[in-house]
C-alpha cells in the first residue's frame, strides 16, 4: 500500500516508552516520513512552547503524565497549543470525561486500546482538515465582526421575537448616546420615535425618525433585512442619520419660497410704477409740442425703464425655473 508523502510534524507527548513506540510504528505504516517531536513529561513540552509554531500539524497527548494529568493537563496543553488540534490519548473509557475534554476545545479523543494504523491516520487528517475549516470560520467570523464594529454607519441587530437588542457597532453607541451593555438591556422602542412604527417586513428601506438617549429627534434613512443571529431568529438594521440633509432641503424650501415672493413682488409691484415711466415717457415723445431737449432727456429715461424692465423680467423668468425644478 503506498504511503502518504507529505511531511506530517506531529508532537507526541506520552510517557510509556511501549505506548510510543507502538504510536510511532502506526504512524510510519500510513507515512512516509513523519516528523515526530517526542515529550515524556510536560514541563518538556512547556519548555518547548516556544518552538511551536502553526506548521505544527497535530499534537497527540496522553492523559496521564507524571507531572500533570487529566483536566489540567488539558487545560495548560491547549493554552500553549496556538490553535493546534490536540487528539487525547488514554487508556480509560470514560465517556463522561471524553464529552468534557471534547468541550474543552481538544479535537479527538482516541482510546489506546483500539488504536492501529488506520484509525490513526484517519484520526491525523480528519482533525487536520476539520481544524482547517474552523480556522476559515475563525476568520470567517473575525471578517464579520471587522465589519460590523469598523462600519461608519451605524448598525443595530435585535430580537424579531422579544425585541430586545443582540448587538450594536460603535457608530451607533455614537450616534443614539447609549452604552454597548446598555442597548444589551433595551428594546428596539427605545430608539423608535412614537410617531413610528416598527418594521415587520423581512426588508425594508424606508425614512424613519429616530430618538436619541438625550431626547433628540432625528431622521434616518433605515434599511433592515432578517438574519440568523447566534441561533436566533434577528433583524439587522443599517441607519444613516439624514437630519442635516434634510434640514439643507428645507432650509432650500425655504429660499425658494423667498425667492417666489420676490419675483411676485417684483411682477406686480416692481413692475407697475415700470409701465407707468414708459407709458409716460411715450406719450412726451409723441407729443409735437414738446421740445427737442425735452424728447432727448425723456428718451433717455424711457431706455433706462426698458432696461429696468428686462432685468426685472429676467428675474421672474429665473423663479419660474426654480418652481418648475421643485
Amino acid at each position: 500500500m503506498q504511503k502518504d508523502n507529505k511531511n506530517y510534524k506531529l508532537i507526541v507527548v506520552e510517557d510509556n516508552l511501549g505506548d510510543f513506540f507502538l504510536l510511532e510504528e502506526y504512524l510510519n505504516e500510513k507515512i512516509e516520513t513523519p516528523t515526530i517531536f517526542h515529550f515524556e513529561r510536560f514541563k518538556e513540552l512547556l519548555e518547548f512552547q516556544d518552538k511551536i509554531t502553526t506548521e505544527f500539524d497535530l499534537i497527540f497527548l496522553d492523559l496521564s503524565l507524571p507531572d500533570k494529568s487529566g483536566t489540567e493537563l488539558i487545560i495548560e496543553v491547549l493554552k500553549i497549543s496556538k490553535k493546534i488540534p490536540v487528539v487525547v490519548l488514554t487508556g480509560y473509557s470514560d465517556f463522561s470525561f471524553a464529552t468534557k475534554s471534547l468541550a474543552l476545545g481538544i479535537s479527538d479523543y482516541l482510546l489506546k486500546d483500539d488504536l492501529n494504523s488506520t484509525t490513526l491516520y484517519k484520526s491525523i487528517i480528519y482533525n487536520i482538515e476539520r481544524n482547517k475549516n474552523l480556522v476559515k470560520i475563525r476568520e470567517s467570523e473575525q471578517l464579520y465582526s471587522d465589519l460590523f464594529q469598523l462600519s461608519p454607519l451605524p448598525i443595530c441587530v435585535y430580537d424579531i421575537e422579544t425585541l430586545f437588542f443582540l448587538d450594536v457597532n460603535e457608530a451607533a453607541v455614537n450616534l443614539y448616546g447609549y452604552s454597548h451593555n446598555d442597548f444589551l438591556n433595551l428594546k428596539i422602542e427605545a430608539i423608535i420615535h412614537e410617531e413610528d412604527t416598527i418594521d415587520k417586513e423581512d426588508s425594508t428601506s424606508r425614512i424613519m425618525t429616530h430618538k436619541k438617549k438625550n431626547g433628540n429627534i432625528i431622521f434616518v434613512d433605515s434599511r433592515s433585512n432578517v438574519i440568523t443571529f447566534n441561533g436566533k431568529k434577528a433583524k439587522i438594521m443599517l441607519t444613516n442619520d439624514i437630519t442635516k440633509s434634510l434640514n439643507h432641503i428645507k432650509e432650500i424650501e425655504l429660499q425658494n419660497q423667498k425667492l417666489k415672493e420676490i419675483a411676485w413682488t417684483q411682477s406686480h409691484i416692481v413692475r407697475a410704477p415700470i409701465s407707468q415711466i414708459l407709458g409716460l415717457a411715450q406719450l412726451v415723445l409723441e407729443d409735437k409740442n414738446a421740445t427737442e431737449e425735452t424728447k432727448e432727456l425723456v428718451a433717455i429715461l424711457n431706455n433706462s425703464a426698458q432696461e429696468l424692465d428686462t432685468i426685472v423680467k429676467e428675474i421672474i423668468d429665473k423663479s419660474k425655473e426654480i418652481s418648475l425644478n421643485e
